[in-house]
């Protein structure tokens, strides 16, 4: 059944306005006919699921009909922080890893970013990335939309490590930690939902010493993703594939 997203203000009493490019896409695309249901999420606690009772290309109204409980977020909200990639590698890792099941995403520079950060350019591509997120969640039907942040530099991001319950940092040259331990021990101590994770993942040449000891000494766990060297685009993936699996998402171990 079709998913879309829409913002609290818009659900009412027993209706719900479905407006803009959802409203064209049940409209023109999906040809939606009154008495058809679809399910709607406010992107925060609300799913519903309802029935079309007006259909017009600008605007949809539709009859709230029940609440549906799920469970479709992710017990520990795993942030992804990217180093910004070449082309348009980041939308690929906004879209799979929302699917997969991510919290957040923030973009930031480090010091072997290759492209050219254009702050103009830059709002333009966030509305992009912000749209990809919402697109894929409602493919995957997650009950939120992952919040894709504006693009910090490295200095910004350590500033930001206060915010986490576990940071983990994903460098080629690890000591012998592997993601793998530094996430299990942390699942068995953390049963309830609700832990914060950072997950840091660098640009296609990888991670400066420097940065990786300016992480460390900040508190991120440095931490290896096996024995082969990942893309920038498939590491992120990979590591919050076995976050959740260790978290008991994936029937892992809890």
């Amino acid at each position: 059944m079709q998913r879309y997203f829409v913002e609290k203000e818009q659900v009412e009493a027993n209706k719900v306005r479905i407006l803009g490019e959802d409203a064209r896409h049940i409209s023109r695309v999906m040809r939606g006919r009154p008495g058809d249901k679809i399910i709607v999420c406010d992107g925060a606690d609300l799913v519903v699921l309802a029935e079309l009772e007006t259909v017009e290309q600008s605007e949809v109204i539709a009859d709230i009909i029940e609440e549906i409980a799920e469970k479709s977020e992710a017990r520990f909200r795993v942030s992804i922080a990217q180093s910004l990639p070449k082309g348009d590698k980041l939308e690929t890792v906004i879209q799979k890893c929302t699917e997969i099941g991510a919290h957040e995403f923030i973009p930031f520079l480090s010091e072997r970013t290759v492209v050219q950060y254009d702050a103009k350019k830059e709002e333009k591509r966030l509305q992009r990335w912000s749209k990809i997120a919402k697109e894929a969640a409602e493919q995957s039907h997650r009950s939120r939309i992952p919040n894709v942040s504006q693009p910090l530099t490295y200095k910004q991001l350590l500033k930001r490590f206060g915010d986490y319950d576990l940071i983990l940092f994903c460098y080629e040259k690890e000591n012998g930690l592997q993601l793998r331990d530094a996430v299990r021990p942390f699942a068995q101590s953390h049963t309830e939902a609700g832990a914060n994770i950072l997950l840091i993942i660098g640009p296609e040449g990888g991670f400066s010493e420097r940065e990786a000891l300016e992480a460390e000494a900040a508190g991120a766990a440095i931490t290896g993703l096996g024995k082969r060297i990942l893309r920038a685009e498939t590491a992120g993936m990979t590591a919050l594939s076995c976050i959740l699996y260790e978290s008991g998402e994936m029937g892992g171990n809890q």
